[in-house]
């Protein structure tokens, strides 16, 4: 607070003094000078000489103020203190957008909050930047000064899947075991092989869709690609439809993930229910459960039947059925008995009367042991004759479980004051918006300001600067996510940032394809769209194929940033790309 503090009172105090100085007017002062016959004409014309002088110094060293009051220079010095009060605020307003978001979600959970809201609003500093970038000024204008709204999109793709991906990895390694990061045990150090992160399947989904968002830069970049002219301005309106249709399916995708989630998992401990209880009858015969032909031994599961009936009474109670899933380890799945003595009762009981006869039993084990045979087991030696494919099953269910990341273990907390928690977070909103709003324009503008003063291209600065104000709350949350050392942590963690990089993708690439196709504006950023294909796709797919990473993976990481700048640099000032 008291840093936050510092700052606001030091943007105060730059823009007091800059309505000072704009105070100070030229004055006139030739009333003073005392005109006598003969020099009263030259001493008029060397005041007025002066005068014109200075005034011409003076307009030569002004600055157009944003919104008429905010400060500005055209000094290096001054335009490079400008961007990092500006990008400060930018950050205060991204920090509070993302305390905002969270806040909402604790009180609605996910679904439209946490797929369609979080999501958007995570993007919005970026969004607005770009916006900004070029929707003010001459064609001219808004041509040179869009190079920030693209430097700032691919910095910040750029940026979160490289040296945030890499730190993430190193903060949250673990020990790799059976290709499995073990959670919280960090003893093997800076292993490149031995140490990393593990995550669960749907951190993969995500990668997966990650390196699908490109699509639409590659639908705009056509054009160049085919060395054609004509069809550019085609390109541009073809890619904005393709990125806004992409944009709603995932926004629609995230909202309905959570579904999905929960319809996987009951599916998975469903299979490891099945798995358990065929593994406990076929401990439990006194012969083989298939016969050689593979089909179900009557004779074996009969008996089966009249031993765990111990009251002999024709019928299977819920209380004798519990003792088939006793010995399944359900807590490995985070299932209690009882559920799975419903999963029982489900499949097996199809007259409905709350007991299972001989029949429905034979009906049920037969169904199950034709569903373990269907599943794939990844054994050789599995077979019939072995029935060992039950243990596979049972050990491959167990793994997808993990890899699933459940979190229905983990205790909720309930919103003591859901009603000020919900003002607090609408305010907390509001405030992040206005903020990215306002101050929006005038840090593009010293940006632009900056470049002019130094003779650095705008794209390079935007391309590193820009992305510390704008995603840095992202990056820090990234962070200490990553060092808790746990897979569900290592999953959100690498969840968030190839969400992130895909919103950047579809909702900040629309808003600049807008930009380009209403305002007129030529397409011409083959080399910043051929590093953003590049990172992304490799960075994707690699994801996607494997959920371990060991620390080996985050130096190829990092290397991915600096080898983005220098290829930005070779293909526009050493091969004319640009």
């Amino acid at each position: 607070m008291t840093l936050k503090l510092f700052f606001l009172t030091l943007f105060l105090l730059l823009v007091f003094s800059s309505a000072v100085y704009g105070r100070r007017f030229i004055s006139d002062d030739s009333g003073g000078v005392i005109f006598d016959g003969v020099h009263s004409e030259i001493g008029r014309d060397l005041e007025i000489l002066r005068l014109d002088r200075n005034f011409a110094g003076r307009e030569e060293e002004s600055c157009e103020q944003s919104y008429g009051f905010l400060p500005c220079t055209k000094t290096a010095l001054g335009n490079a203190f400008l961007i990092l009060v500006y990008g400060y605020l930018m950050f205060l307003g991204a920090t509070y957008l993302s305390s905002g978001s969270e806040l909402l979600l604790e009180i609605l959970g996910p679904g439209i909050i946490g797929g369609l809201f979080l999501p958007v609003l995570g993007a919005l500093p970026d969004a607005m930047l770009i916006l900004v970038s070029g929707i003010s000024g001459s064609t001219a204008a808004a041509q040179s000064q869009v190079s920030v709204g693209m430097g700032l999109l691919a910095g910040s793709t750029v940026m979160l899947i490289t040296v945030i991906w890499g730190t993430c990895c190193i903060v949250g390694k673990c020990d790799i075991q059976n290709s499995v990061a073990v959670d919280m045990k960090d003893t093997n150090g800076f292993s490149l092989t031995g140490s990393g992160v593990s995550t669960d399947i749907w951190t993969s989904h995500a990668a997966t869709i990650m390196a699908a968002s490109v699509t639409p830069f590659l639908v705009v970049q056509l054009p160049q690609l085919l060395h054609s002219t004509s069809g550019r301005h085609l390109s541009v309106l073809i890619g904005l439809i393709i990125s806004l249709t992409l944009l709603v399916s995932y926004c629609i995708y995230q909202v309905f993930q959570p579904w999905i989630q929960s319809r996987r998992l009951a599916y998975v401990k469903h299979k490891h229910v099945i798995s358990g209880v065929l593994r406990q009858l076929r401990m439990r015969a006194l012969g083989r459960l298939c016969t050689d032909q593979g089909a179900p031994n009557i004779e074996v599961l009969e008996k089966l039947f009249n031993a765990i009936d111990e009251n002999e009474d024709g019928h299977l109670s819920r209380t004798e059925l519990k003792a088939l899933v006793v010995g399944i380890r359900l807590e490995e799945i985070n299932l209690h008995e009882n559920d799975a003595v419903e999963k029982l009762m489900k499949d097996f009981d199809t007259s409905h009367d709350h007991q299972v006869e001989m029949s429905e039993f034979i009906a049920g084990v037969t169904k199950w042991l034709t569903e373990a045979r269907g599943s794939e087991a990844p054994s050789p030696e599995a077979g019939p004759d072995t029935m060992k494919y039950l243990d596979d099953l049972h050990e491959q269910t167990r793994r997808e479980h993990h890899f699933l990341g459940d979190q229905s273990d983990e205790s909720v907390e309930t919103v003591e004051n859901p009603r000020s928690t919900a003002i607090k977070a609408v305010l907390l909103l509001l405030l992040g918006t206005v903020i990215a709003a306002v101050f929006a324009d005038p840090l593009v503008d010293a940006v632009n300001n900056f470049s002019s003063a130094t003779s650095i291209p705008s794209f390079f600065i935007s391309f590193i600067a820009l992305p510390l104000a704008t995603n840095s709350s992202e990056a820090v949350s990234a962070i200490i996510f990553a060092s808790r050392k746990k897979l569900r942590s290592a999953s959100l963690t690498f969840s968030e940032l190839y969400g992130a990089v895909t919103m950047n993708n579809l909702l900040c690439l629309s808003v600049f394809l807008a930009l380009v196709y209403i305002r007129g504006l030529t397409w011409d950023f083959s080399s910043e769209v051929l590093v953003i294909l590049i990172v992304c796709v490799v960075v994707g797919v690699f994801a996607s194929v494997r959920s371990t990473f060991p620390l080996w993976t985050s130096l190829l990481a990092f290397l991915l940033y600096p080898f983005s700048l220098v290829l930005v640099y070779v293909l526009d000032y050493k091969f004319g790309w640009s």
